[in-house]
């Protein structure tokens, strides 16, 4: 795994020291969390009865306008903790009852989790789960191999145009399926316990966005291309609403619609993937987790 001196962990590849600045992520070398805690609002082979154990990271690779988690994406919020707090949070999940180690957003402090990893994994005795938006780099998902269990990835984009509007990412799409074909590789077809909880596997995540059916349909298709159905599950998940800057686009400043929902949901069916689709009161503020620390 690569370390912090001259950071190519994400795709910006920004190559800056984060032990003397922060990079692009909004990061230094130091693990900055916004919560640690038990999570039951994942997709039910993630949550399950007691819930997932869930560690989100400050920061992230890439500049969602409608972020629900903008505190500690873009304005990071959050506090710091040691590479042996965080492996002790770990173990201590573990005890409270999870069904697996949740890592949202951990691109950015990757060198440091697999060495609380290192240090605990073998202890744990629960999948590890990586919950990324999925623009990554694929040679850092390989580093990854024998670390991760399940990854649980968005696939937001097809269209150039509107993962540069939306996310400043105009590559976005072509990192993250040559990214996610990666993580399949790896993981192979997804397996279930005897709880039905996810234990190794590709879960992808689809965000349904307004007036974006269209890409929505590429998506869907692009997934049908590179996977048969039985290779990874899907989520279409229709719990948009408009936070943080998404009111600077008036075409994005709603929720999305019944028809737009099932259209794509439909689309997902007709390609035949299993997985999950979610209620439309799933879009409501309500949802997004209370976070810890201060901004900066």
């Amino acid at each position: 795994m690569q370390d912090y001196l001259n950071c190519t962990l994400c795709p910006r590849m920004c190559g800056v020291d984060r032990t003397k600045q922060r990079g692009f992520c909004g990061q230094s070398d130091r693990i900055r969390i916004a919560r640690i805690g038990l999570h039951k609002w994942e997709e039910p082979c993630i949550s399950g009865e007691r819930g997932s154990g869930t560690v989100f990271f400050s920061g992230c690779t890439l500049r969602c306008c409608f972020c629900q988690n903008f505190e500690i994406s873009q304005l990071n919020k959050g506090r710091y903790i040691t590479e042996d707090e965080l492996g002790d949070a770990f173990l201590r999940l573990r005890d409270e009852g999870a069904h697996n180690i949740n890592l949202v957003s951990p691109t950015p402090f990757l060198p440091s989790i697999v060495k609380a990893l290192d240090r605990t994994k073998q202890k744990l005795g629960i999948p590890i789960v990586c919950n990324c938006g999925g623009y990554e780099r694929e040679e850092t998902v390989r580093a990854l191999d024998g670390y991760i269990d399940v990854w649980l990835p968005d696939l937001k984009y097809f269209s150039r145009e509107a993962s540069k509007k939306y996310s400043g990412a105009e590559d976005y799409f072509e990192v993250a399926i040559r990214a996610i074909r990666q993580m399949q590789r790896q993981t192979g077809r997804p397996i279930f316990d005897s709880e039905g909880i996810l234990q190794r596997g590709v879960l992808v995540r689809h965000l349904v966005l307004p007036t974006l059916r269209k890409d929505s349909q590429k998506v869907i298709e692009a997934l049908a291309e590179s996977f048969s159905p039985s290779d990874i599950l899907l989520s279409v998940m229709s719990q948009y609403t408009p936070m943080h800057r998404a009111a600077e686009f008036k075409e994005i400043n709603r929720r999305v619609s019944t028809f737009e929902y099932n259209y794509v949901l439909g689309l997902a069916q007709e390609a035949g993937f299993d997985g999950f689709s979610q209620e439309r009161g799933s879009a409501e503020e309500a949802y997004v987790p209370e976070f810890e620390g201060e901004e900066y």
